[in-house]
């Protein structure tokens, strides 16, 4: 059995969990995921606890219980806690502003950028050149950090772009004559 799947997932109070067929379900403060369960993997619930068990005997059964655990304990840290990325502006005349549900972004382009955020996910500029993508859905703001990202990605010369915050760039040396 996976290593992982065998330790239980605690249920902190004021969170609802359903087991339908196919489907999970965890309700909480911040809101509610759902997700798809895997046909090899049976979620139960022990009291204030869930715990992940491979159906059958496979490598795949065994390797997709640690995977079921993992993905159901994200989401019950996303609807207690929630989850966020932090993204940094390097660049002269590089910046962002948070508008609702949209991001604007000046990025050096001869026009502006305009990214819709998701349903879920809310965008948070504290200057201008800081972003906060912050949601429940842990792979949802991951990829929506990804895509705002990938706008303009660090560049390797001066590292201008857009970076995870805290990211380090590895800086190529400039041509010698």
């Amino acid at each position: 059995m996976s290593r992982i799947a065998k330790f239980p997932i605690p249920l902190p109070q004021g969170v609802e969990v359903t087991l339908a067929t196919g489907t999970i379900s965890v309700k909480g403060p911040l809101g509610t995921v759902s997700r798809v369960a895997d046909p090899n993997v049976g979620v139960e619930r022990d009291g204030d606890r869930l715990v992940c068990k491979a159906l059958g005997n496979s490598r795949h059964a065994n390797a997709m219980s640690g995977t079921m655990r993992a993905l159901v304990a994200n989401m019950v840290t996303g609807v207690t806690k929630g989850f966020e990325r932090k993204l940094a502006l390097v660049g002269v005349g590089y910046r962002a502003q948070a508008q609702g549900d949209k991001l604007n972004l000046t990025l050096g382009f001869s026009h502006p950028v305009v990214h819709q955020m998701p349903k879920g996910v809310k965008v948070a500029t504290p200057t201008q050149t800081e972003i906060v993508i912050s949601g429940v859905d842990k792979q949802l703001v991951g990829q929506v950090a990804a895509e705002v990202r990938a706008y303009r990605a660090p560049e390797p010369y001066k590292g201008k772009g857009v970076r995870y915050a805290g990211e380090a760039i590895l800086m190529k040396e400039t041509k010698k004559k």
